[in-house]
């Protein structure tokens, strides 16, 4: 009886967890499905701000600033919140794997998420420190954040290069160039015979355009790896309800097994003190 018991709270406990994953499990999903309405939107607003500089840079490719000796900084987006498999892990392995492609010199690394933190604490190439987004509605405090950190390195070192280490689907790792934008336009034939009106200097709009195109492309690689945490986080949990719901179908066969031997028992009892002289 005692060890029927003993099985049982566990089982209890296994069946309140599992509620708890599932929660979890379905929050999670329920935010990919947020965050692709987001994203959807975000990423025509790269496109279109793209579309515009292509066609500024067309007319006067003179107005893009010439390359030079800059400090690389790179911004690795990993997960504030546990329970997505080898999410953040995924990104230092891609750090690593790339050295040679990344920009010459020692960077300097911009972290996002605490979970990340714990994996690159006393790396001695992290610069600043970020919370990450547990929701849609967080992001735009992280990008606030992130821009403040990105002004300080300016003030700190001049011209930096800043590159983005990111989810970028699935099952692949990006590193995207943010700072200096547009490296790849100038040259190129525009679509229109005209010249588009402005009423600022070409190289004035370019700056303008250059912090909304940061902002906008910031805000678009936040989604996705929230977006790609968020798949992670569901696959993880989905197989641990799994486990436990094996778990819980095994600790119901023990107890029905153990119920029985019970049963069998106590009809040996009774059936002893039916036979037992004197009855």
């Amino acid at each position: 009886m005692t060890r029927r018991r003993t099985l049982e709270l566990h089982r209890h406990s296994l069946t309140e967890i599992r509620g708890i994953m599932n929660s979890m499990k379905t929050l999670a999903y329920l935010e990919t499905r947020k965050l692709a309405r987001f994203l959807d939107a975000q990423q025509a607003v790269v496109s279109s701000i793209e579309a515009a500089a292509a066609d500024l840079l067309g007319f006067h490719p003179d107005i893009l600033p010439e390359a030079q000796a800059a400090t690389p900084v790179l911004l690795l987006i990993g997960a504030d919140r546990g329970f997505c498999g080898d999410f953040n892990r995924a990104l230092l392995r891609h750090l690593e794997s790339t050295r040679q492609a990344q920009p010459p010199g020692d960077p300097t690394l911009i972290a996002i998420g605490r979970k990340l933190h714990t994996l690159l604490d006393g790396d001695a190439r992290v610069a600043a420190w970020i919370e990450g987004a547990c929701l849609v509605e967080e992001i735009t405090s992280v990008l606030n954040q992130l821009a403040d950190e990105i002004i300080s390195l300016q003030s700190k070192h001049g011209a930096i290069e800043v590159f983005c280490v990111y989810h970028g689907a699935e099952d692949s790792i990006v590193m995207q160039r943010l700072l200096p934008p547009f490296q790849g336009l100038a040259g190129k034939t525009p679509d229109y015979s005209c010249p588009p009106l402005l009423n600022l200097s070409p190289a004035a709009f370019l700056i303008e355009l250059t912090d909304q195109y940061l902002f906008a492309n910031l805000h678009a690689m936040l989604y996705t790896s929230l977006m790609i945490e968020n798949h992670h986080r569901v696959t993880h949990l989905e197989g641990a309800v799994k486990h436990l719901d094996n778990q819980s179908e095994d600790l119901d066969r023990q107890c029905n097994a153990l119920r029985q031997e019970e049963i069998i028992e106590e009809i040996e009892v009774i059936l002893l003190s039916a036979t037992s002289p004197g009855e």
